[in-house]
């Protein structure tokens, strides 16, 4: 089904073989290129737009207005999709959307409210093209299947750009992702991005490299399907994503009415790659991705032959995360799975052919809670139009309108000890709302629509999909919901607009500049294989908080290291995070930003799960230190790492800082590696954070 490649491919002729090529005839290279400032492989990237939902928009231009923004220098779309049930928290959801209103008027840019679409259907539908570059504060900003090499960042690197400044990285890698066969009756989207996620997330195989989508099974995927796979990339730890272009996406972008901006996107002949993933579609099954992560995959033919022993995997990890037992082995009925509710949302499961595909399955209403999420107004209206909705709603499906809640715990919280099957992005811990400090504890599996719905139809027993979606109508886009309800005021700033700031929205606390010398005192040590962002700060009802610093910061690590916040006060300035690789998952800066207002100033890891999470670390004036001993060695809270010099050391670009250990009495001396920084990330750390710099 697949097979990777760790060896340089060619294309040539239409055939991707094994052999060097011209790396620079990439599409990934030549959208590079474009965008490049620099002219040389240290990349200094400009993005043709930018977008930010209501969890990082207020942040985002609070920070670049206190480094003396006045104006958006290119297009920036707020939208509202994350904290729309303004359910939590009082006013400040609502408030934040009033803030981020105000902001686009006052500076320039493109206001979207709250059940308009999330954010990444906003984007594909209104801004992604061949050859474009979009950078959003989400992770999930993935835009590949139009030929957008497309970046999820946190809110310090928007910021960034919204002061004249550059996305700074060193050429990547790119990986060709060559795409034979058809897709099996019943194998939708999520089910190829599963697949593809369990063959190269835990080897690390295209870790902050570009991912470029080729080869004949491209033909053969309708646009939803392709932008749904490609949605899901993220969960490899790739940077991005691009795909060849051909007729279905000039249809595409015809229907959205936006005809000018297509353009044939392909590599040019003898195109070289650092790698490959082979994948054959038509060798896919119907999947499922247990807790607790997206490359937790299986078949669900095969989950089904070994129920009782992957739920029992799955209960072990929860003890180990938890403390506490959990019955899942419970849920079976002989040696089938009942689950308990089913969510078809956002940006990966929320699309038209997903939800036109469920029309096919639930023929009889189903005794079984299945909610639908359409991801954008105007795909609600055309599918109220064309009568798939009025058949679900009959079906006893419950139609919601466009909301990013269930992919990170806000919506359809299922009951304590329940059992939730998804088709979203993510199912990490807490990603369904529970809190298992709280005595909580909830799972969700990632499964694709057409799977949901067979398993809704079964009355909830778990069941894979066997049937074919047939024909993919002709896209009908009416913009009417966004013609009535969008302000767009790209280019046109309204300066004596004031800023609305409700009593919620706090101004970013004073950040010191790096010290000549410091003392880090552990205040938490992490030793699982990998740290999400979503344990640095938690998902869910903490989203209302984020345009406060210091009442968000009250929740660092509050799942994971409940002792956390009061050891940081304790110690005040100078407080470390150990952990093997921190930062997996969404690009929320406030992972990285939360330390720093608790008095933070390093992590000492033996890597970082993702380029983002180090940039927040960098751009919120934090020391992103590497440590190859944490393979062995394992610092306690309370150790002390004693950095005479430090300062000098950033200055010199020194990527080796001697360093004294001290550990149960005992003091050791010792390297940290603090490789790679770039010059303008040096002036940041030195600086305290972005904000300070001038």
């Amino acid at each position: 089904m697949i097979q990777l490649k760790d060896t340089p491919m060619r294309f040539q002729n239409g055939v991707l073989g094994e052999g060097a090529g011209a790396r620079e005839m990439t599409m990934a290279a030549a959208i590079l290129s474009a965008h490049n400032t620099s002219g040389g492989d240290a990349l200094k990237i400009r993005f043709d737009a930018m977008a930010s939902h209501d969890i990082t928009y207020v942040g985002i231009i609070q920070t670049a207005r206190a480094s003396g923004m006045t104006a958006f220098p290119l297009p920036y779309v707020l939208t509202n999709c994350h904290n729309s049930l303004c359910a939590v928290g009082g006013t400040v959801n609502e408030d934040d959307h009033v803030f981020g209103f105000s902001a686009a008027q006052k500076y320039g840019g493109e206001y979207v409210p709250a059940h308009q679409a999330v954010i990444h259907q906003y984007m594909r539908e209104r801004y992604a093209a061949p050859g474009k570059m979009i950078l959003c504060s989400d992770s999930h900003t993935r835009y590949g299947a139009f030929g957008t090499l497309a970046v999820g960042e946190g809110g310090p690197e928007l910021a960034k750009q919204l002061l004249g400044k550059t996305w700074d990285i060193s050429r990547p890698e790119v990986v060709a992702v060559y795409l034979t066969g058809k897709p099996a009756p019943g194998v939708g989207p999520q089910d190829v991005a599963l697949a593809l996620i369990r063959a190269v997330f835990r080897n690390g195989f295209v870790k902050n490299k570009i991912l470029e989508f080729i080869g004949p099974g491209i033909a053969s995927l309708p646009m939803d399907f392709r932008s749904g796979i490609d949605v899901m990339t993220t969960e490899t730890t790739c940077l991005s994503s691009v795909w060849a272009t051909d007729g279905v996406v000039r249809d595409t972008l015809a229907a959205l009415g936006r005809p000018a901006e297509t353009a044939d996107l392909s590599p040019g002949e003898g195109a070289g790659y650092d790698g490959a993933v082979l994948l054959d579609l038509s060798a896919v099954e119907p999947m499922i991705a247990l807790p607790f992560h997206p490359s937790n995959a299986y078949p669900i033919r095969e989950f089904n032959e070994n129920a009782a022993e992957l739920l029992r995997g799955v209960e072990k990890e929860a003890e180990a995360l938890w403390g506490f037992r959990t019955d899942l082995i419970g849920k079976l009925s002989g040696s089938r799975l009942r689950v308990d509710q089913g969510v078809v949302a956002g940006c990966a499961g929320g699309l038209a052919q997903n939800i036109r595909a469920m029309r096919g399955i639930l023929k009889n209403a189903p005794a079984f809670p299945l909610s639908v999420y359409p991801a954008s107004q105007p795909m609600m209206l055309e599918l109220t139009r064309d009568g798939t909705l009025s058949d679900l709603i009959a079906a006893g499906v419950s139609v919601r309108s466009a909301f990013c809640g269930p992919c990170f715990g806000a919506g359809d919280v299922p009951s304590s000890g329940g059992f939730s099957i998804r088709h979203t992005t993510r199912n990490f811990v807490n990603r369904e709302g529970s809190k298992p400090g709280e005595g909580q504890s909830a799972f969700v599996a990632l499964m694709d629509t057409r799977s949901i719905a067979a398993t809704a139809a079964n009355e909830g027993f778990l069941t894979a999909a066997d049937i074919a979606d047939g024909e993919a109508p002709p896209l009908r886009f009416d913009p009417a919901p966004y013609t009535a309800r969008v302000y767009c005021g790209v280019g046109k700033p309204l300066p004596e607009t004031k800023l609305v700031m409700g009593p919620g929205i706090a101004d970013w606390p004073e950040m010191a500049p790096l010290p000549e010398s410091l003392t880090l005192t552990v205040a938490s040590a992490l030793y699982d294989a990998v740290t999400t962002t979503d344990e640095l700060i938690p998902s869910g009802e903490t989203s209302s908080y984020r345009s406060n610093p210091l009442k968000l910061a009250s929740y660092t690590l509050s799942r994971r290291d409940p002792g956390y916040v009061e050891r940081c006060r304790s110690i005040g300035y100078g407080s470390a995070v150990v952990a093997l690789r921190p930062g997996d998952g969404s690009a929320r800066e406030q992972a990285a930003s939360c330390q720093r207002v608790l008095g933070g100033i390093a992590n000492i890891a033996l890597a970082y799960a993702t380029k983002r999470y180090r940039s927040n670390l960098i751009n919120w004036g934090m020391l992103p230190l590497e440590w190859p001993e944490l393979e062995n060695e394992h610092p306690a809270i309370g150790d002390t790492f004693e950095i005479p010099g430090i300062r000098a050391a950033v200055e010199a670009a020194s990527e080796e800082i001697p360093a004294v250990w001290t550990h149960a009495g005992q003091t050791r001396e010792v390297t940290l590696r603090l490789p790679g920084l770039t010059e303008e990330e040096r002036k940041t750390i030195l600086a305290g954070c972005l904000m300070n710099l001038r």
